[in-house]
């Protein structure tokens, strides 16, 4: 297996009229959840991936699953909670700006992951293991999982890679810099987005930020900066790597678990981080031109062709 998420994924309902829920009649049902998320875009880019979660016993619950095995993720390890419900949320279009989402996921099945989910041998098949700041939000137990998954991604010598993901309707901007900053220390690769960045490091420039992840123990970490692009470092180099261009942007989210999915796929394949760090932007800028989360993340056979004409690729 190429690599192991684990995480919180949800029904998620999207209004098909903008304007505020209270009118709303009619919505749309998909999923949603980075790791999932994650797991969904490396299967379509050709990559074996497997996705550990606890869902409800519910209708909900079958429908998360059997969606996301439905896209070629082994999902083999999920498990099904007969006491808590499958989360939901849902999502307010609003005309002209960015859409505005509501959760309800409290005392959600997955909220209840405790690191006895979790399956040592399964976790060892794979290379890399992908994490986000999101799990460990949810609750103490879920913490525990994911300081538990990288004991054991060190311990079978895989590749742990940490997209901190920061979500402050979980907990409050200082609990969540702490904790993941603590998280990160014992990561190989950070994945931050600026503002991300600054909450953990109180740095604000994608140099001094990757300098602080690199001197805490990161191996390499790369900065997201949106239309921006990109700013990558190790102990070795550091540099900007431009963003994919983007004709018109229909939704963004879902975009940095393309990226982070792109980027993941590029190491896989043995690229440089400059390559794959560029992988990563075309396939963020893929998600970007389709309404939902996972909709508008590409198969390999449509992002191969491009990349021969493109230099940062050669």
């Amino acid at each position: 297996m190429d690599v192991v998420t684990f995480g919180e994924t949800m029904v998620l309902f999207t209004s098909e009229s903008v304007g505020p829920l209270r009118y709303v009649t009619r919505f749309e049902k998909a999923i949603g959840g980075a790791e999932s998320n994650v797991a969904i875009a490396l299967a379509r880019l050709g990559h074996q991936v497997g996705w550990v979660g606890r869902l409800g016993d519910d209708e909900f619950g079958l429908y998360v699953r059997n969606y996301i095995r439905g896209e070629g993720v082994d999902t083999s390890r999920v498990i099904f909670d007969k006491n808590h419900p499958t989360a939901v949320f849902f999502k307010e279009r609003q005309a002209g700006r960015e859409s505005k989402v509501y959760y309800y996921r409290k005392n959600s099945a997955a909220s209840f992951m405790t690191e006895h989910d979790l399956d040592e041998n399964y976790i060892a098949q794979a290379k890399y293991l992908h994490l986000t700041g999101i799990t460990p939000a949810l609750s103490s137990s879920c913490r525990d999982s994911v300081y538990r998954a990288i004991q054991l991604a060190k311990k079978n010598r895989l590749i742990i890679v940490f997209d901190p993901n920061i979500r402050l309707k979980l907990w409050s901007k200082k609990e969540a810099g702490t904790v993941l900053t603590d998280i990160a220390s014992q990561c190989d690769i950070i994945l931050p987005g600026l503002e991300e960045g600054e909450i953990m490091t109180g740095e604000r420039i994608p140099e001094k930020i990757s300098e602080t992840f690199l001197q805490n123990g990161a191996k390499a970490v790369v900065v997201k900066l949106g239309d921006k692009g990109a700013f990558c470092a190790t102990s070795d180099n550091e540099e900007y790597v431009a963003a994919a261009p983007v004709k018109q942007i229909v939704d963004p989210i879902g975009a940095g678990d393309g990226f982070a999915a792109g980027f993941l796929s590029g190491l896989i394949r043995g690229w440089s981080l400059r390559q794959a760090v560029a992988l990563g932007n075309k396939v963020g800028a893929f998600a970007l031109t389709v309404a939902g989360d996972v909709e508008g993340y590409p198969y390999w056979d449509q992002v191969d062709p491009g990349l021969k004409n493109e230099e940062v690729f050669r």
